[in-house]
C-alpha cells in the first residue's frame, strides 16, 4: 500500500513535510505545472497526470490523500474508479469547490496583493511568518499555474455523484477552515458509502500544517482499518 499525498492550489508537495516522515514509502510530488513541466487547466487533466504517475512508478494499492485541490483529484479518481486506487483521504476538501470571483479576478490583475488576502485563509493561527511562507510557494509556482488551479477548483463539482465511489473515505478538515468548512468533510461522509470525517480542532485550511500530529493519528488510524 502507498500513500500518495496530492497537494493544492498554488502549493507544491512540500506542505507535506510533516506527514512523509510519519508514513514509511509515502510520497509528495509536485503536481504538473508546479515548479515541474505541464500546464494543467482542470481537475480532470490533474487526475489524468496522477493515473500517469502512478503507472509510471508501478505503484498499486495507492491511498490518495489530497488537500484542497488534491482532495477534488482524489475524488475524480475515486469516481473513475481507478484500478490501483485503494482509499482516498480527503484534507480539507469538499465535491464542490467554488471560488470566489473577487479571488479569480484579483489573480488575474493584482497577483501579489491577492496571493495575501487569499493566504489569510489558510491558517486559524495566521501569523505573519505562516502567510509570507504560503503566498512565496503561490509566487514559485507562479500566477497563471496558480490561476488555472484555482479556475479549475472553481468548475469542479462532483456533488450528485459522490454516491458512486466505492473506496474507503476519510474526510478530514479543521474545525476553523473557512474554504472548506468543516460541513463539507460531514456531506462528505454522509454521501459517500461507508465514509467517515474527522474535524481537528484548532485548525484551519492547512490542517496537516497546523495540527499535524493529530491528522497523522486521523490517517493512520484509517489506514489501519483498511
Amino acid at each position: 500500500m502507498t500513500l500518495l499525498f496530492l497537494h493544492g492550489a498554488g502549493c507544491t508537495g512540500e506542505v507535506f513535510s510533516a506527514q512523509l516522515p510519519a508514513f514509511s514509502g509515502a510520497r509528495a510530488p509536485n503536481l504538473p505545472g508546479h515548479l515541474c513541466e505541464g500546464a494543467p487547466q482542470s481537475i480532470a487533466q490533474f487526475a489524468d497526470a496522477v493515473d500517469a504517475y502512478v503507472g509510471e512508478h508501478r505503484l498499486d494499492g495507492v491511498v490518495l490523500a489530497g488537500h484542497s485541490m488534491g482532495a477534488a483529484i482524489a475524488i475524480e479518481s475515486a469516481l473513475r474508479k481507478a484500478p490501483w486506487l485503494r482509499a482516498a483521504v480527503l484534507i480539507g476538501g469538499g465535491a464542490r469547490m467554488r471560488v470566489a470571483p473577487a479571488f479569480l479576478d484579483g489573480l488575474r490583475t493584482d497577483f501579489e496583493k491577492t496571493a495575501g488576502t487569499i493566504a489569510g485563509y489558510f491558517y486559524a493561527d495566521d501569523s505573519p511568518e505562516r502567510i509570507e511562507a504560503a503566498v512565496e510557494r503561490m509566487r514559485r509556482v507562479g500566477r497563471e499555474q496558480t490561476l488555472r488551479d484555482f479556475v479549475a477548483c472553481d468548475s469542479f463539482d462532483a456533488l450528485e455523484r459522490l454516491g458512486e465511489i466505492t473506496v474507503p473515505v476519510l474526510a478530514v478538515t479543521g474545525e476553523a477552515d473557512k474554504l472548506a468548512p468543516a460541513k463539507h468533510a460531514l456531506a462528505l461522509a454522509g454521501r459517500v458509502p461507508g465514509a467517515r470525517a474527522r474535524i481537528i480542532p484548532g485548525a484551519g485550511h492547512f490542517v496537516m500544517v497546523e495540527r499535524p500530529a493529530e491528522t497523522n493519528a486521523a490517517i493512520a488510524a484509517f489506514l489501519a482499518g483498511l
